[in-house]
Formats: structure tokens, sequence, C-alpha cells
């Protein structure tokens, strides 16, 4: 019997190739550009699964034009507003994802993203690499404590909770969310955490704001000119959820006009392309989307869509299946 059809649209750590390449008939992508949505769409009428990631876009209209044979859509990473669900699911396509197994690492960054705007860490960086340190002064790259501030969270699922912890038991913050469904008070104690009733409620009295909620058209701007005027005069903001959940020209106007006080990004909404004036805003910390960025994190997300996609032509239910 013949190995199922497999493209993988990016390189992926070695050992999860070779046990891909073990398993299936699988192409690889060794130049690691990210495909079009022809060739997308191609891949589709050709391959009985792909793999894709964040960087490919699957809007409806891949999925027209020509004959569909990909069965199952195995995605890399535990975000999939890349991917058209609804379109996917009329044409009968599963679609998986890699739940739980990068959550300590992007709640890791989300701390060195707070730790850093907080204390200018970019900033002193970028200003000695640049032979411009004068030395020790008490003026000097003033920050703003950490320790014994109010972090609030919005979304409170396995990242959040990771990043509560970190937050509650690491720096002694007062820990408050927001989530849409309400979370048993004995759970949310376990992270030193509390829940808030509205998202404004939490924006009013944080420090610091962190994201924590999927992407798409749902949540779409949910960090709008009129919630960033909401938050805490002096608040930084933190995402490592989705670009698209921050409104990203109503980010830049309330930097401009001090109504935050900075910033903390890894996730942008037209990644990889990321906006002149934030990339230049000395209160802003820029990373190129590091959340999942380990080896073991990268190497457990791939043998998670090993697993589901194996599990899936054999017959099995799959772990991780969205649709």
């Amino acid at each position: 019997m013949s190995k199922p059809r497999i493209l993988v649209t990016r390189r992926w750590p070695a050992t999860v190739e070779a046990v891909l390449a073990e398993r299936f008939d699988v192409t690889f992508n060794p130049d690691d550009i990210p495909l079009g949505e022809n060739e997308l769409r191609l891949a589709l009428s050709t391959y009985d699964a792909v793999l894709p990631t964040v960087s490919d876009r699957l809007p409806a209209a891949v999925f027209d034009g020509l004959p569909v044979v990909t069965k199952i859509l195995g995605n890399f990473g535990v975000g999939y507003n890349h991917i058209d669900i609804a379109a996917a699911k009329e044409r009968g396509i599963a679609v998986t994802n890699t739940p739980g197994v990068l959550t300590d690492c992007t709640a890791d960054i989300a701390m060195l993203l707070l730790l850093s705007v907080a204390r200018r860490g970019g900033e002193g960086e970028r200003q000695l690499r640049a032979g411009e340190w004068k030395g020790w002064c008490p003026t000097h790259m003033v920050g703003t404590k950490v320790t014994g501030k109010t972090v609030g969270i919005i979304g409170f699922g396995r990242i959040g909770k990771a990043f509560a912890q970190r937050c509650h038991y690491g720096f002694g913050m007062d820990v408050v969310f927001f989530n849409r469904s309400p979370i048993d008070p004995a759970e949310a104690a376990r992270y030193g955490a509390r829940q808030l009733p509205t998202m404004e409620a939490v924006l009013a009295v944080a420090d610091f704001v962190s994201l924590h909620c999927p992407g798409g058209a749902e949540n779409r701007h949910l960090m709008n000119a009129a919630r960033l005027a909401a938050m805490k005069p002096g608040a930084f903001l933190i995402n490592t959820a989705r670009g698209d959940v921050v409104d990203e020209a109503a980010l830049i106007a309330a930097l401009k006009a001090g109504t935050i006080r900075g910033a903390g990004l890894d996730v942008y909404e037209a990644e990889p392309d990321v906006p002149e004036t934030l990339r230049r805003m000395e209160n802003v910390m820029v990373l190129p989307h590091l959340g999942s960025a380990t080896e073991e994190t990268r190497t457990a997300m791939g043998m998670k869509v090993v697993d589901n996609v194996t599990a899936f032509f054999e017959g099995r239910d799959v772990p991780d299946r969205v649709v």
C-alpha cells in the first residue's frame, strides 16, 4: 500500500523531518521560502496532507479553482487563524493544531518582553552597542519596577495561566484577568490570579496588560483605540498572541500620544512586515515571533503534527483535531 503524499511547507527540526520521511511520501521545502497562494492551491490539489505554519495564508480562495485532494491540514502551531476553517470543513478537510507543548516557552517570552520594556533592556543594549554609554549616573535610563505591580491578562488559557504563575510567584505581582468564560476561583487562585468581569475592568487597574487570546475575526483589533485609551496611564502592552489582536495604527497613535508608556511585541498584523514607526520607537521592544522558538518546543510541535497525521491516516481518533 502506497504511503500518503505529504507536503511540509517550511523547514522543520531535522529530527521531525526524519520521522516524516520514514512514515510518509514527503516533499520538503529546501529553500524554506513561504509558499504563495497559487502554490498552496496547487498543493491542495496534489497532496493527501499539507502541513502549514503561521507563515502560510490559506483563505477561502485557496480552496477554490482546482479539485482538492488534501484530506488533512496538520498545522504546525497552536493558532490557526491563518486557515479559513469554514472553507476547509466545507471540503471535508480535517484541521489539527499543536496545543500544550508551547505553553511554557511562550509564557517565558511574554515575561522577557514585560521585563525588557519595564527596565528598558532593549534601549540600553542599543545604546551600549552603539558606543554611546557615558557611564553610570543616578538618572540614567530609569525604568519601572516590576515586583509588586499589577498585571492584567486577557485570555486565561494554558499560556495565560503559565504567564500568571510566573508573574505572581516569580515577581510578587497582583494578577487580574479577563476570560470570556468563567474560571473556577479555586483554579484561578492556583496561579495567584482573580477574574474580573470585563476587559475594561482589567485595563483600568493593570500596570502591564498581556494578551493571550486567539487571533482571527472574532478578536481582530480587540485592542483598539478605545481599549488602549482605557488602559491605566503609564501602563505597558505585551502581545505574544497574534498580531491581528492589536490595531497597530491605534497602538502607534497611543504610543506617540503617551496614552500608554510602552509595548513589548512578538507578533504583528502583517508578518514579517513591521511598521517602521514601531521599529524606531525606543519604548517598544520588538522580537521576531520567537514565542515557541526553542529546540525542545519546536521539536515537540513537529511531533504533535506527526502524531495527528499518523492517527488520521491509520483511521484512529486524531488527538488535536480542530475540525
